[in-house]
């Protein structure tokens, strides 16, 4: 089981994972050992409360499919175990990142202070590029 957000457990019979082949230099090893992970969450079927997956699918993000299949592939590290530990790590973070509620940002414009304060900033910076310029005789 991972968890989503405080109170909220996804179990593992909800994704799959499978060993393949990872892509990549590695010499004879590579051809012959299954270290990459691929991991499959269908969020439709899962049991996640609708709202988190509305957000889910309305992420625009490649690793879910037109389907709404969440696809991760963990292939850095060389052990197969590593691989399905970054994966499901990865998991966490994507669902985690939903369940999170952004407050909404409030347009401010800035006070008279800070106006006045820029415009004279901008005048001395003009001034002391002003008397950069060459001298005349």
């Amino acid at each position: 089981m991972i968890q989503v957000a405080a109170g909220l457990w996804l179990p593992e019979h909800e994704f799959e994972m499978t060993a393949v082949r990872a892509q990549g230099a590695g010499g004879q090893n590579v051809n012959k050992v299954s270290s990459a992970i691929h991991l499959r969450f269908d969020i439709q079927r899962s049991s996640l409360p609708e709202v988190y997956k509305a957000r889910l699918l309305a992420l625009n993000d490649h690793r879910i499919t037109k389907d709404g299949v969440v696809v991760i592939k963990s292939q850095e590290h060389r052990t197969q175990e590593q691989n399905r530990e970054a994966a499901l790590e990865r998991l966490q973070q994507l669902l985690s990142s939903v369940t999170k509620v952004v407050k909404p940002r409030r347009a401010t414009k800035p006070s008279m202070t800070a106006k006045k304060k820029r415009m004279d900033r901008k005048t001395k910076h003009g001034q002391l590029k002003a008397l950069r310029g060459k001298v005349d005789h």
